[in-house]
């Protein structure tokens, strides 16, 4: 499982049919882009953009045919959550 990162933070990680892409189950992402680092100094709470989110985890969910635990981490809210679940149903609903 993957948690606590943006998925640009890791997604140049993932190629086109590589086994090892079967063993990743879940992602619970951050709304943000910002590093951890730049996190742990902001004086607000970047919630990013929902629907960039989801269009990201349709990828991910296109890369990584196991991943079915989908979710939210830090700075995540309802917005994020149902961005999520619309973009992965659409994924599933094409395969």
């Amino acid at each position: 499982m993957i948690n606590c990162a943006h998925p640009t933070h890791f997604e140049r990680l993932f190629g086109a049919g590589e086994d090892w892409t079967r063993r990743i189950k879940g992602l619970r992402a951050n709304a943000s882009r910002r590093s951890h680092a730049e996190l742990d100094n902001a004086p607000d709470l970047d919630d990013g953009d929902p629907v960039e989110l989801g269009r990201q985890f349709a990828s991910l969910r296109r890369a990584c045919p196991g991943l079915n635990v989908v979710g939210g981490c830090c700075g995540t809210d309802f917005r994020h959550v149902e961005a999520i679940c619309f973009a992965c149903e659409a994924v599933d609903q094409a395969a």
